[in-house]
């Protein structure tokens, strides 16, 4: 009999226990983490966690799934099987269903019998599962931590490390701390798991910990602690060399030498030898049934090895206590398993050809027919294409990929399509097998590519088709065609418009079926958000026909949302309106055409200065989204729209925290894009111009890349290009192409949402280039700026204030107008005239306004006013700027205030002018105007909603006129008021601003 199998103590693993317990820890007190430990086949993984575990199974709930070696092509979900199995088992069924919420039904996907047949599962897709996993998790951390692990992720599907992935970056405040191991031999380059681990390293609340050999010191005291006597010096030596201080090996070595009847010299010289050295010496019929074994996998069934053994019952019994007893099995009560994943490699390794034909083609029969329990269908087809049985692998392979796609496994989905296709033409009758022929195979198989994340192989595949010379009708090539325009558009590549013209070509009207209903919405939206709206409309209409005609309510309400959309930008605000509202009535029921709506009609909200209402809208969506448990998949484009108002209205610690947890769960690409757009213009108002412009050029390729797709994108690029490139002191970027020479672009279209504020910012641009136009330091001699003059200036602003005229329609007109007059108001048009500020100043309070605007306009205003001579003035309005700077957070306009008092001799502390008579307190026309309905009794929000101005920004002429009454209350301003004279300087009419 061999020696114990490992030392009852574990050694040199003191410091990781410890590792992992520092993690545990942080975790029960309320912060989700992850540690992923790595180390090479043997170090002592599996057996650092089982010590791990056990010290924290009496605080946590801890769970355990295992990846399995199934080849190229994983089964989908095999670890996370385990783990709700697991879950069950220890909580029971009703319990698992009950904290899973709303979602629950998905959880069918990775366990049949957990999920209610009464609810569409499919409804959400694997967001929807994603989420209600993450979910189950939060719900079962609030009573315990919850430990989940997963070993052997070098072996996992696509599918198990996209759930894995989502679940690092869903889980932050929860007590959850999920492991996974990989074996890092097995990790080579193009690995599917280095993409996995780089996408980890990027969060901060995820460990990587590696473990290392050990010492010869180590390697003693476990050779110790397993025989219970110490080494001579040169057995030590030996040992040490031999296993290079790999626990495991430590343990074969030690087991061989007890067993040896020779010197040190008759140990393996190789790890085959070492690995196989046990299987060697046992009885023939036990090294048959461990080849059989090794066949089955990482685990094997009892029932599923009693019908594949051709040795019969009593010689399976006695090769598995042999085997046992000699430390190369471990049992449980239904399954077998070798000791270590290494032995069982050899063991396979070393079968002969007909052995490993005969050991597959077995396990394959007996899966197929059900014996120990249902069939997992890539399983079989694994054995069969290893029996290199390809008749039947066939068949298996078309189950496994319906499997897969039942459960958004797409990667697996999609290599499973890649085998059909691979061994197409060495099976009969393949297309009778598969139901499909071989084109439209190949189109199931990259819409899984596009949809594993793999756009670019998608591409490649469909192109092929296209070229294949095999006959189609036309319904079949325009779904192609369509595929092609999808797939272009998820990466952000032009030529999707024209690829479905030609598959609406081949689909004439009353054909059956949605594709052409489909056809005809996507074109819309394609025309629309290019800008060019009177195609968009139209075929808005004809979709809205096509739908009706096809009784489907989905298309229907598409069709009234771009339509309604392009009529709001096309300047039918009411009609535009009025159809948008339809679509939200015609979605009742379909959750992707209601979430639909609600992206789109909480971004016009947004769009037409409506802050309020179309943060109210983002948010109602998003609680929606929480309640159906798809909060952090659907869910987070509406979370996403929340971020422009929220920033409008001035919140932007709320935006802030908002984009950083969006873009940590990886929107989709467009909404990356304006997510990013939005966080550097943040960034840059919050003062930190470096990082500004550092984020712009590491995002630029993509923000770029999308912005030759979409005006909304162009526009926000070109805002983001002009602001930090004048933040910046880079004039030239600013000035380029992707900056102000957005408006020369020769496809661009008056769109007022997207033109409007871009054309302040260009404005500014403009401003400052003539500045240096005329001091000298612009060279026109080369570069950007060649050629330019005074002539082309002016050209360039006519043919802006022209575009604005154009767009006076649109509701916040008014507002970016007053902005443009300002920034190239004055003699020179170089922005310095003092009434057009004033102007500028009065829109800025209006509640359409961003409210960044406010103490920007009021520092422009102090400027003005210095380049005018008037110093008291310039003072009071920039102690204005600073209060509401200050207020707001916006640190670039602290600096250009601070930058202004140097210039000017002005003081920023705000100290209060003495009282007197109406004449030595200086009061700007809207301060006035407020002070009287101050004396009146009117509250803040009662003096926004008479003079059209928000709540927050009375506040703020409130606090001013206190400070330069210096006086303490509102009573006490009114009554120096009154006594100086200022309310009957005042009096009057207070008119809509």
């Amino acid at each position: 009999m061999s020696l114990p199998t490992t030392s009852p103590t574990m050694i040199g693993r003191a410091s990781d226990l410890r590792a992992l317990q520092a993690v545990f820890d942080a975790v029960a007190a309320g912060e989700s983490r992850s540690v992923v430990l790595s180390g090479e086949a043997g170090i002592g993984k599996t057996r650092l966690l089982t010590e791990f575990t056990r010290s924290v199974r009496s605080s946590a709930l801890v769970i355990t799934g295992q990846c399995v070696d199934l080849g190229e092509v994983a089964a989908p979900y095999a670890p996370v099987l385990g783990l709700m199995k697991d879950l069950v088992a220890q909580r029971g069924r009703d319990a698992v269903l009950e904290a899973a919420g709303p979602g629950k039904a998905s959880l069918a996907t990775l366990l049949p019998t957990l999920g209610p047949d009464a609810e569409d599962q499919r409804e959400g897709g694997v967001g929807r599962l994603h989420e209600t996993v993450a979910v189950l998790f939060e719900a079962l951390s609030r009573d315990r931590p919850v430990v989940v692990v997963v070993e052997d992720v070098h072996w996992a599907d696509g599918a198990t490390l996209s759930l894995l992935a989502f679940l690092v970056r869903a889980l932050t405040c929860d007590r959850v701390m999920i492991v996974l191991t990989f074996r890092s031999e097995d990790v080579s380059r193009g690995h599917p798991l280095r993409g996995f681990l780089a996408e980890l390293d990027r969060t901060r609340r995820v460990e990587r910990h590696s473990l290392e050999r050990l010492s010869r010191s180590d390697v003693l005291r476990q050779a110790i602690a397993i025989r219970g006597t110490s080494l001579d010096t040169v057995s030590i030596d030996s040992v040490y060399a031999r296993s290079e201080g790999v626990p495991f090996f430590v343990e074969e070595l030690l087991g061989l030498d007890q067993d040896r009847d020779g010197d040190g010299d008759e140990l393996p010289d190789t790890l085959r030898e070492l690995l196989l050295a046990r299987y060697e010496r046992l009885a023939p019929t036990t090294q048959q049934l461990l080849r059989v074994i090794s066949a089955g996998g990482v685990c094997v069934e009892h029932a599923l090895l009693e019908r594949v053994f051709a040795g019969g019952p009593d010689a399976l019994d006695t090769g598995v206590r042999e085997a046992i007893g000699s430390n190369v099995l471990v049992a449980d009560a239904t399954t077998y398993e070798f000791r270590h994943a290494l032995v069982r490699e050899a063991i396979h390794d070393d079968l002969l050809p007909g052995e490993r034909s005969r050991f597959h083609a077995g396990f394959a029969e007996a899966l197929e027919a059900g014996v120990g329990g249902e069939p997992v269908a890539a399983a079989v087809s694994h054995h069969w294409m290893l029996a290199r049985d390809f008749g039947r692998a066939f068949p298996a392979t078309v189950r496994a990929m319906e499997q897969a796609h039942a459960a958004y496994a797409y990667s697996t989905e999609a290599q499973l399509g890649e085998r059909l296709l691979e061994i197409w033409d060495q099976v009969p009758d393949a297309a009778t097998l598969v139901g499909r022929s071989r084109s439209e195979l190949m189109r199931r198989t990259a819409s899984a590519l596009r949809n594993a994340g793999w756009t670019d192989r998608a591409i490649a595949m469909v192109d092929e088709v296209l070229a294949t010379p095999e006959d189609r009708d036309d319904l079949d090539q325009a779904k192609l065609l369509r595929d092609k325009a999808f797939y272009l558009a998820n990466l952000g590549r032009p030529g999707s418009v024209d690829l479905l013209e030609q598959a609406l070509d081949r689909v004439p009207p009353g054909t059956p079926g949605d594709l052409r209903g489909v056809l005809l919405t996507s074109l819309g939206a394609r025309h629309m958000i290019v800008g060019r709206l009177e195609r968009a409309i139209e075929y808005a209409d004809e979709a809205a026909r096509e739908a009706v005609r096809t009784g489907s309510a989905r298309n229907a309400s598409v069709a009234a949302n771009i339509g309604g959309i392009a009529r709001i930008h096309h300047g039918e605000l009411e009609s535009g309106s009025r159809m948008l509202a339809t679509a939200e009535t015609l979605a009742d029921g379909d959750g992707s055409a209601l979430l639909r709506y609600r992206v789109n009609a909480s971004d016009m909200a947004n769009l037409l200065g409506s802050y309020e209402d179309a943060l109210a809208s983002a948010l109602e969506g998003v609680a929606r989204a929480k309640e159906l448990g798809v909060e952090r998949s659907s869910g987070l484009i509406l979370s996403s729209n929340a971020v422009d108002p929220l920033v409008a209205l001035g919140r932007w610690d709320e935006a802030e925290e908002r984009v950083h947890r969006a873009l940590a769960l990886q929107p989709p690409l467009a909404f990356s894009v304006y997510l990013r757009q939005s966080l550097i213009l943040l960034t840059l108002w919050r003062g930190d111009t470096e990082s500004a412009a550092t984020m712009y050029r590491r995002w630029r390729k993509g923000m770029l890349s999308l912005s030759g797709l979409e005006v909304q994108t162009r526009f926000g690029v070109a805002r983001v290009v002009m602001q930090v490139g004048l933040a910046a002191g880079d004039l030239a970027g600013a000035w380029s192409p992707a900056g102000v020479g957005v408006f020369d672009a020769p496809d661009h279209r008056p769109m007022p949402a997207y033109d409007l504020p871009a054309l302040a910012d260009a404005a500014r641009v403009l401003a400052r280039v003539r500045v240096a136009l005329a001091t000298g330091t612009l060279d026109v001699a080369s570069g950007p700026f060649a050629g330019v003059d005074d002539d082309q200036l002016r050209q360039l602003e006519e043919r802006w204030r022209a575009l604005l005229a154009e767009e006076r329609f649109w509701p916040t007109a008014p507002l970016w107008s007053a902005l443009v007059d300002a920034e190239l108001g004055g003699p020179d048009g170089t922005g310095d005239d003092v009434g057009a500020w004033e102007a500028a100043r009065a829109m800025a309070e209006r509640p359409f306004a961003p409210a960044v605007l406010a103490p920007y306009t009021a520092l422009r205003l102090a400027e003005a006013r210095v380049a005018a001579g008037d110093r008291p003035g310039a003072q009071d309005t920039l102690v204005v700027a600073v209060a509401e700077a200050t207020t707001l957070g916006a640190g670039l306009v602290l600096d250009g205030a601070r930058a202004l008092a140097e210039r000017a001799s002005l003081n920023l502390d705000g100290r209060p002018r003495a009282r007197g008579t109406s004449g030595s307190i200086e009061l700007t026309a809207r301060e006035r105007q407020v002070l009287q309905l101050i004396s009146e009794g009117l509250s803040n929000r009662q003096i926004g909603e008479r003079l059209f101005i928000s709540a927050k920004t009375a506040s703020v002429h409130v606090s001013a006129i206190l400070r330069k009454l210096g006086v303490a209350t509102r009573t006490e301003a009114a009554m120096v008021a009154g006594a100086s004279g200022l309310l009957t300087a005042s009096a009057g009419r207070i008119d809509r601003p």
